[in-house]
């Protein structure tokens, strides 16, 4: 077993993005609200959404595909929990689908659908905030116990090849300086 394989993963990073989701999604109505009658910044708002939702689901895949498979191998003891936050994510397809339509719907429609991605942003807010929760209390610690550091990394190699350069960092830059978009 080489180093790397035997320490455990930091698994503080996980923290940070579902801070950038937790925080941005409960600041929808005042960044809708804000946009009201601004052509443009409701386009700066929409596209914000559009990322973060984008990048959601990139987290989510990463997950799928990087740390479910492993989890489900190595502590076959908790595969409920396991199994409990996958169909979380398959509940969440839903509610991401339809922020991000609604999304896409007032960027162009304007102010009349205001409401709709309020709505489908806090609806999505509410749901992911308890998977969240769930995440960081029972699969967070199983992560840290059965995946190697290399195989946490993937998760960030994930994120990386499937996310615009550019949106990463802008969504990451706004939540660090809390700029609102």
């Amino acid at each position: 077993m080489t180093e790397s394989e035997s320490k455990r993963p930091d698994t503080s990073d996980m923290l940070a993005a579902h801070k950038l989701f937790r925080v941005s999604l409960a600041s929808a109505p005042a960044l809708v609200e804000s946009a009201a009658g601004d052509d443009v910044r409701r386009a700066l708002v929409a596209n914000y959404y559009a990322q973060l939702l984008a990048f959601l689901e990139v987290h989510h895949d990463g997950e799928e595909e990087h740390l479910f498979p492993l989890l489900i191998e190595r502590a076959p003891g908790d595969r409920e929990t396991v199994d409990r936050a996958i169909e979380q994510h398959h509940q969440l397809v839903a509610l991401l689908g339809a922020a991000k339509t609604s999304a896409a719907a007032w960027g162009v429609k304007g102010d009349s659908a205001g409401p709709d991605v309020v709505s489908n942003l806090g609806e999505l807010e509410e749901f992911l905030s308890a998977h969240l929760d769930q995440e960081e209390e029972t699969i967070l610690p199983l992560a840290t116990e059965h995946v190697t550091v290399e195989e946490w990394r993937m998760l960030a190699r994930h994120s990386r090849a499937n996310s615009s350069p550019g949106a990463l960092l802008g969504l990451c830059l706004r939540l660090l300086l809390n700029i609102a978009p």
